[in-house]
């Protein structure tokens, strides 16, 4: 039994809405949890569930109702039906929200009774592979325990301030598109001077996670690794003039702070339009 199954294995765990992240969540839970309930509108979404595994339903309060840890994993706008149909079946119960842009407290308000979390997988759990950030909080070390093993089920977890999520979303979760837009360029490159794409895709995926191994076995930082492959007048030297020259860096930075910023807004824009739809406005 791993140790997952050993936190795992006794709870009901209801995802309300089975789409790409909750699916993920599922295919990482199963065989961990004692039982999964998810829920989703389109009956699609729902025989997708079941062929994982999950046991599938519309009513999202009958879901609640049966379970002892509920996730929600919808967008924005479909969150105030979801909270109104939950309300009455979470009390002592464990809710942790994937909603993006949404405050903790937003939900927690509104459910009186309920020990609310908030995390943010990114795209990687549908390989189980998750960075995922919870967000610190006053808890029992008991109810920690859980959540960790939920998002522990599907990759790696950071504890993070609130405060910081806005970035963080700008760096890791909207991270794979940028990685996956310089590796296409990268294997572009080397198509334009004559080499076959599936054999350049494939090596430059494998130098993208040998060379994330090995910074995170040896503990340096990446300079130290840029300077050792670099020889004087070789390879190496003359394109990385070329990434000086483009201002690479500079834009790899500015990328995340453009993000960054967008993703406050946009937190600040949806937080208050369901903060409003719950509030009746």
């Amino acid at each position: 039994m791993c140790v997952f199954q050993e936190i795992l294995g006794d709870k009901t765990i209801a995802i309300l809405g089975a789409g790409k992240i909750g699916a993920a969540m599922i295919r990482s839970l199963r065989g961990v949890a004692g039982t999964i309930v998810a829920t989703g509108r389109r009956d699609e979404t729902l025989s997708k569930a079941e062929e994982l595994g999950a046991v599938a339903l519309k009513d999202n309060a009958r879901a609640a109702s049966m379970a002892d840890i509920i996730i929600v994993s919808v967008k924005p706008y479909q969150l105030p039906v979801v909270v109104r149909d939950i309300m009455g079946h979470v009390n002592g119960k464990i809710v942790v929200s994937v909603v993006a842009g949404v405050r903790r407290d937003t939900i927690a308000k509104r459910l009186p009774g309920a020990i609310v979390f908030r995390a943010m997988p990114n795209i990687n759990a549908l390989i189980g592979m998750s960075t995922t950030a919870i967000v610190e909080g006053d808890y029992s070390p008991e109810h920690r325990l859980l959540v960790e093993a939920v998002f522990r089920s599907m990759g790696t977890i950071y504890w993070i301030p609130e405060e910081w999520i806005d970035t963080w979303t700008g760096l890791v979760g909207s991270g794979p598109a940028y990685l996956a837009e310089i590796i296409d360029g990268l294997v572009l490159g080397a198509v334009s001077m004559g080499l076959p794409r599936d054999v350049v895709y494939k090596a430059v995926l494998d130098t993208f996670k040998a060379t994330a191994e090995l910074l995170a076995r040896n503990g340096k930082h990446p300079a130290v690794i840029r300077d050792e492959v670099t020889t004087p007048a070789g390879t190496t030297i003359h394109g990385l003039k070329v990434l000086e020259s483009r201002g690479v860096k500079s834009a790899l930075m500015d990328i995340v702070e453009a993000s960054s910023r967008r993703g406050r807004e946009l937190g600040k824009e949806i937080d208050a339009a369901v903060d409003n739809a719950l509030s009746g406005g």
